[in-house]
């Protein structure tokens, strides 16, 4: 993603989910970033285009022993 875009993503999140948020570059891939609350991981962000439409996918995985305080 280009940098004007992935720091408008950022602001969007951080105004949206929270303010820690911060979107970091992957290394094998451009069409996403890691998106981190501090210094933990917490999801994907993957852009999506398809006839001239463009998205953004937020994938965030929760492992049951996340929630489970194991």
């Amino acid at each position: 993603m280009e940098r004007e875009e992935t720091l408008r993503l950022e602001a969007y999140l951080k105004e949206k989910l929270h303010p820690g948020l911060r979107l970091v570059a992957r290394d094998k891939a451009a069409d996403s970033m890691e998106v981190y609350l501090g210094a933990e991981f917490i999801a994907v962000v993957y852009k999506d285009e398809d006839e001239g439409e463009t998205s953004y996918q937020f994938m965030m995985t929760v492992l049951k022993e996340d929630i489970m305080g194991g």
